[in-house]
């Protein structure tokens, strides 16, 4: 009995969804931890940072954020308030 001999199959290339946004910028991130004028505590020593639509409206934010004010307001981060560290950073489709 003979086996018919291993053909490897090309692989299909993965499909990317078309509203799949590039990476938040680094920018944004660094904005909301230095302007966010909302604070919610999580307990635990968390704290979820925000922007208001009245702070995105201020002109140093404006001047700090440029073109990426409308995906700002989409952002918050998760500090630690204990570690003064960034847990996470979650953003609203």
């Amino acid at each position: 009995m003979t086996y018919r001999r291993f053909r490897s199959r090309l692989a299909k290339p993965i499909e990317m969804a078309a509203f799949e946004r590039p990476a938040l910028p680094g920018s944004v991130v660094d904005a909301v931890l230095r302007f966010h004028d909302e604070a919610q505590d999580q307990g635990a020593g968390r704290t979820l940072l925000r922007l208001s639509e009245k702070r995105l409206r201020a002109p140093e934010v404006k001047k700090a954020l440029g073109k990426l004010c409308a995906r700002a307001a989409n952002v918050s981060v998760l500090w630690n308030e204990d570690e003064c560290q960034i847990i996470r950073v979650l953003e609203a489709a």
